[in-house]
């Protein structure tokens, strides 16, 4: 199988308008009808798979050439969460161990975001539980993200659940660029997934972010039952919403869950929808996250090809992921750039094109993903005092740096819940180990002939 490659990058970059008073790519309308989704989302031949993907990567190189967008995050507060979502482990309902992690302080937040600084991300998303912060909280994620702002050279990206327009714009004052909150699956399907957290509280803090001028991430998860149907329901529902970035993740099953007992996705069905939501979605930023390492294995990068910009670098909320190194190679074997601009932090541009939405990636590749030795010849783990001086733009002098980034084995601990109440919803939790006793399941009332979903 013969991935292919681009040679010469930013040649196939077009110019488009942007939406005034929000920097995002503006809308594409899809590059195929539903009933196109339909009939591919049925395909399994891998042939035909292989030239489903041909088809995808030709709409993401005529869109975005060789630019790239790679994130990393950091948990930056865990565990106790009081809504019912059906595939996380933190959820009061949940009879598997809660992952525990207090909010972190600001300068706590900038390490971690140093960290993926040199592991070569693009930006940093600061990640905590729940549907909503208290004042003291957000209040650390407002000064973490003037932290990371003044720093470092990263874009910053905040995922702090529903949220007003003066919050979201509270963020935007303190350096965020971007917010993410996913719609997680169909409107049709969505109270399968949760019944505590509304899909039209979803939609409205969606609104409230675009309102005040930020970029939007919105995106889901597959194989929660969802059919293939809804999948290209949740497709089309992404593009009338037109996000900034469509983050994709896999059900990791957590045992315990209400989807605990769930088959991974077959990998060339992953690979196919990634694709399909490429040609749906032609002008978002497509992003890889949760799931992947375990979903796809080797085909990792087939799905890079389907249509990804990006993916998320290094581990996840409660999960471990790649190596930043591997992640970064997949997208050079491509011909795909990854580095930094100078100005990457300060651009508010969604890519690591140069200028706003307009010419090409960095020719060479950024001295930064590279540590400098510490002076005495060991190694140290930066804080607060070895903040640099300098300015983002042009060459600038940092401090050694051990690249220690987000790690939920050791920075996590676990707890154990004393009781668990009944789900909202009445469906019971269930472990790998009932993957025997059942098949994985569809929507009770939505299951149709077109095959059963994935993840």
């Amino acid at each position: 199988m013969v991935l292919g490659a681009i040679s010469k990058p930013g040649r196939f970059w077009r110019p488009v308008g942007a939406v005034r008073g929000a920097p995002y790519l503006g809308r594409m309308p899809p590059l195929i009808t539903r009933e196109e989704a339909r009939r591919l989302g049925e395909i399994e031949d891998h042939a035909e798979i292989e030239a489903l993907v041909e088809r995808a990567w030709k709409a993401r190189v005529e869109r975005f050439g060789d630019a790239t967008d790679m994130c990393s995050l950091v948990n930056a507060k865990s565990g106790g969460c009081a809504e019912d979502c059906g595939f996380c482990a933190q959820s009061r309902f949940a009879e598997a161990e809660t992952p525990m992690h207090a909010m972190m302080s600001p300068e706590q937040i900038l390490e971690h975001a140093q960290a993926a600084e040199a592991a070569g991300a693009h930006r940093f998303c600061m990640v905590t539980q729940g549907q909503g912060l208290s004042k003291r909280d957000f209040e650390k994620i407002l000064a973490g993200a003037r932290l990371v702002s003044e720093h470092t050279n990263l874009k910053r990206c905040a995922s702090i659940g529903h949220m007003s327009v003066e919050r979201a714009t509270a963020l935007k004052e303190a350096g965020i660029q971007r917010v993410h909150h996913n719609v997680e699956t169909a409107e049709s399907y969505y109270d399968e997934v949760s019944t505590t957290v509304r899909y039209e509280g979803r939609i409205r803090t969606i609104q409230a972010v675009r309102e005040a001028g930020l970029e939007t991430c919105v995106g889901g998860i597959l194989n929660l039952g969802e059919t293939r149907a809804q999948r290209v329901e949740m497709a089309f529902e992404l593009a009338a919403l037109d996000p900034t970035s469509v983050p994709i993740n896999l059900l990791n099953p957590r045992p315990g869950t209400k989807f605990g007992d769930r088959r991974p996705i077959d990998p060339w069905e992953a690979v196919k929808w990634i694709a399909i939501f490429r040609l749906i979605l032609p002008g978002a930023l497509f992003r890889l996250c949760g799931g992947r390492v375990e979903n796809l294995g080797e085909l990792q990068p087939l799905a890079v090809k389907a249509g990804l910009n990006g993916v998320m670098m290094g581990n996840f909320l409660t999960t471990l992921g790649s190596a930043p190194e591997e992640d970064r190679g997949m997208f050079e074997e491509l011909g795909l750039n990854v580095s930094r601009q100078p100005d990457n932090g300060s651009n508010p541009r969604p890519d690591n094109r140069s200028g706003w939405l307009r010419g090409e990636t960095p020719d060479v590749v950024d001295e930064l993903l590279a540590s400098a030795p510490a002076d005495d010849g060991g190694e140290r783990t930066s804080g607060p005092q070895d903040l640099p001086s300098a300015t983002r733009e042009g060459d600038r002098q940092r401090a050694p740096l051990e690249v220690r980034l987000w790690d939920p084995s050791a920075q996590l601990r676990f707890r154990a819940k004393r009781g668990v109440p009944p789900r909202p919803d009445g469906a019971p939790n269930s472990s790998p180990a009932d993957q025997a006793d059942r098949p994985n399941r569809e929507h009770p009332t939505t299951a149709i002939a077109t095959g059963r979903a994935q993840r």
